[in-house]
Order: structure tokens, then C-alpha cells, then sequence
């Protein structure tokens, strides 16, 4: 006769042995979605004003270009101090401080009265959201396995799409109704609530409750970094050197640059582009000028789920990283077809094909995954966005000079397509393997 107790036992281990891995790493990926959703609207919100401010301030378009710059010039040289603080103190204080910090500085915009005010805001927003993105990549490195972190990446990702698709028509409606004081007002409101909900529902693998041993086995098995998040890392400086000193490292810096100049583009003059070169209403530019954006939030999701298909299917990281990235760059070259049709449905059509492909190409934050040594992964998104982001401060810029001196977009538009171009040769011939480089404790 079978013992009971016995019997009873053995079901509770085999049931114990098979439990499901819980899901609590796709909670995760939601606050940085809504993270990063919020952090586009912070830094796009300008766009939006930008006709409006330049006619309350009397501003030329130069100088425009110059307060449109001014996030990613402390945007850019501060992603390797924000790529530090990541490694040193966790994505869970230093992005909650962040989310903090830059939504104050977004509210305060929302009484600027002159160019130097706003400026100077403008360069404390960029020094703020610094760390978003070098933490977004320590997350995902943290949370989610190898063969996953393209699709996350790109759920994220879609969030600085998604968002401005949702928000543009509702921001030109604030615009025309109150002014542009209240996009800034009601933008830095949002932010503030959300950086309550970062610091209290975001917790690291091994801290998290929401988590349950079989799937940290399963992030752990997949090469996800779950044991080490939000680990301090004291950063050895000379170990530093080694993501300038391999090629892949290089190829990828450029690339981002490239495919962050189209983002750019969009971020900052595209609004101004459908108001001033199309002859546009505000609230007509409001609606139609976010079919872009949901084209891009599409094309950030094919982009990382065609990734991550592919590695499931045995074909190397190498190749299933790269292809999404070279067509997308590749795609959004055809930008310049817009400088060809007067027709605005055309150029809708065009831009929203040239968004969708830099949407597929912005899988990229995977490659600083995939390739960075464990113990940079911060520093090395870090300077990743660095390089990026330099496009930030080009990108207005150079716009902004090209239209003072043609009063015409057309050459804004042919820059924009010919540095996409230089982004797809990039990744083609510069950019070899796709593994994480290892540092032995000699080196």
C-alpha cells in the first residue's frame, strides 16, 4: 500500500519542477516603454512650439536651429558620465533621478520669456535625460536573454514612436488652444508621475518580487546578465579602452550617428518642414504630421522581431542584427525623394516610408547588448549614444543654416539622406562580427 504523504510529495516536487517561468520581465519592458515614450516628449515638445516660439521670440532660423541643438549638446557629452552612473549606481536610482530631474527642467521651459532662458533649459534637459537610454541597455541586458533583446529593444524603442504619434495631434491642439507655454507645462506634469512609478514598480532580476526562479534560469541560461544587475561596477579606465579599440566598436558608433540624424530630423524640424515648406494649418500638421511617427513605432517592432525570428532560426547574431539595420538605413535614404513631388500626400508617403526604415534600423542599442564587455555595458552605451547623439547637435544645426541661406529644405533633406547612406556603408564594411568582447583580468 502506497504511502499518502509520500505520493503527495512527489506531486508537489513534479509540480514545482515544471512551474511556468513568470513573466515579470515583460513588466519591466512596459515601464520602459512609458519611460522612453516620455523622454521623446520631453526632447520633441520644442518641435511642436517651434513655429510658434520663433514668431513670440523673434527669432531667426539660425537661431532656432541653435535652441533646437541645445538638448543634444549636453545630451551627447554627458552619455558617457550617464553610461557611468548606470554601471556604478543601477538603472533603478540613477534613470528614477533622471526621469526626475528632466521633467522638471521640461515643466520649467513652460515659462521661458527669451532665447537665453530657453536655452539654458534646454541644455539642462539634455544633461538630465543623459542616462535614459545607457540604462534602458543595462536593463534589457539584465532582464531579458540573448535571443529576446531585439524585439525588447524595439518595443522600447517603438515607444518614442508610439508616443509622438499619440501626443503630436493632441500637443497642436494645446498649441492653438493655450498657447506654447502649456505644451511644456502639461509634457513636464506627465513626467514627474511617471518617475514615481519608475522608483516604485522597477526592481533588478535578483530584487524583484514579481520573479520567480524558473525564469531567472531562463534570462540567466540565455547569456541575460540577471546576476550581475544593479551590481556597483567600479570602472577600470584602462579596461576602457577597449571600446574604442576593436573595429565593431567604431562601425556601430558611426552607424548611430547616421541613423539618428533621420531621427533628428524628425524630432526637430519636420514640423516646422510641413508648416513653413508645405504651406500646412497647425492642427492639419498636428494629424497628418504623426503618420511618420506610427510608421517608425511599426517599423521598430518588424525590425526587432524579424531580428530575433532569425536568430531563433540558427542564423548568426552577425547577420540577424545587421540586416534590419543596413536595409533601414538604406531605406531611408529615399527621404530625398520628398524634394520631388509637391503633392502633400506624396510627401506623407515618403516620409512615413523613410521614418518606417530608420524605425527598422533602431535595433542597433542590441549590438551594445550583444558586444559590450559585462562590466562596461553601461559605459558602452554610453559612448554609443555619445556618438549617436552628436547628430543632435549637428543635425538643427546644419538645417537651420541651409535654410537661412536658401529659404528651401531641399538641401536639409539631401543631407539627411546622404548621411543615412554613409550609416548603411558603415555597418556593411566596417562593423565584422557581432560577439561580446571578453577583457581577462591581465588586460
Amino acid at each position: 500500500m502506497s504511502n499518502p504523504l509520500k505520493v503527495e510529495n512527489e506531486n508537489v516536487s513534479i509540480s514545482i519542477k515544471h512551474r511556468k517561468p513568470s513573466r515579470a520581465r515583460f513588466m519591466i519592458l512596459s515601464l520602459l516603454f512609458f519611460g522612453t515614450a516620455i523622454n521623446y516628449l520631453d526632447r520633441t515638445n520644442m518641435a511642436v512650439a517651434a513655429s510658434a516660439i520663433q514668431d513670440d521670440l523673434g527669432l531667426d532660423p539660425a537661431m532656432l536651429g541653435l535652441i533646437l541643438s541645445a538638448f543634444g549638446w549636453t545630451y551627447a557629452f554627458m552619455q558617457v558620465p550617464g553610461g557611468w552612473l548606470t554601471d556604478r549606481f543601477g538603472p533603478r536610482v540613477v534613470y528614477g533621478i533622471s526621469l526626475l530631474l528632466f521633467s522638471l527642467f521640461t515643466l520649467l521651459q513652460g515659462f521661458a520669456k527669451n532665447f537665453g532662458t530657453l536655452f539654458g533649459l534646454r541644455l539642462g534637459l539634455g544633461f538630465a535625460e543623459s542616462p535614459a537610454f545607457p540604462a534602458n541597455s543595462r536593463v534589457v541586458a539584465s532582464w531579458f536573454p540573448q535571443r529576446e533583446r531585439a524585439l525588447a529593444t524595439g518595443v522600447y524603442t517603438a515607444g518614442e514612436y508610439v508616443g509622438l504619434a499619440i501626443a503630436t495631434p493632441f500637443l497642436f491642439w494645446l498649441l492653438s488652444s493655450f498657447g506654447w507655454h502649456s505644451i511644456f507645462i502639461v509634457t513636464g506634469i506627465i513626467g514627474l508621475i511617471f518617475a514615481l512609478v519608475w522608483y516604485k514598480f522597477y526592481k533588478d532580476p535578483k530584487d524583484s518580487r514579481y520573479i520567480n526562479k524558473e525564469e531567472m534560469d531562463y534570462i540567466r541560461e540565455g547569456g541575460g546578465l540577471a546576476d550581475s544587475a544593479g551590481q556597483g561596477q567600479k570602472i577600470n579606465w584602462s579596461k576602457a579602452r577597449h571600446l574604442f579599440k576593436h573595429r565593431q566598436f567604431w562601425g556601430i558608433y558611426i552607424g548611430q550617428f547616421a541613423v539618428a540624424s533621420t531621427l533628428y530630423f524628425f524630432l526637430t524640424w519636420f514640423p516646422s518642414y510641413l508648416v513653413q515648406e508645405k504651406g500646412i494649418t497647425l492642427l492639419k500638421a498636428g494629424f497628418i504630421g504623426s503618420i511618420p511617427y506610427i510608421a517608425a513605432g511599426i517599423g521598430v517592432l518588424v525590425g526587432g522581431f524579424w531580428s530575433d525570428k532569425m536568430v531563433k532560426r540558427g542564423v548568426s547574431v552577425g547577420v540577424a542584427r545587421k540586416t534590419p539595420i543596413i536595409l533601414g538605413l538604406l531605406g531611408a535614404c529615399t527621404i530625398i525623394l520628398a524634394n520631388y513631388t509637391t503633392s502633400i500626400a506624396l510627401v506623407i508617403a515618403v516620409m512615413s516610408f523613410a521614418f518606417f526604415s530608420q524605425g527598422m534600423s533602431a535595433i542597433t542599442w542590441t549590438l551594445v547588448s550583444d558586444m559590450a564587455p559585462k562590466e562596461l555595458v553601461g559605459l558602452a552605451g554610453g559612448i554609443f549614444n555619445f556618438a549617436g547623439n552628436l547628430s543632435a547637435i549637428v543635425t538643427p544645426i546644419v538645417i537651420g543654416i541651409i535654410l537661412s541661406a536658401t529659404n528651401s529644405f531641399n538641401g536639409a533633406i539631401v543631407f539627411v539622406g546622404v548621411v543615412a547612406l554613409i550609416g548603411a556603408l558603415s555597418y556593411i564594411f566596417i562593423v565584422g562580427d557581432v560577439k561580446r568582447i571578453e577583457i581577462s583580468d591581465n588586460e
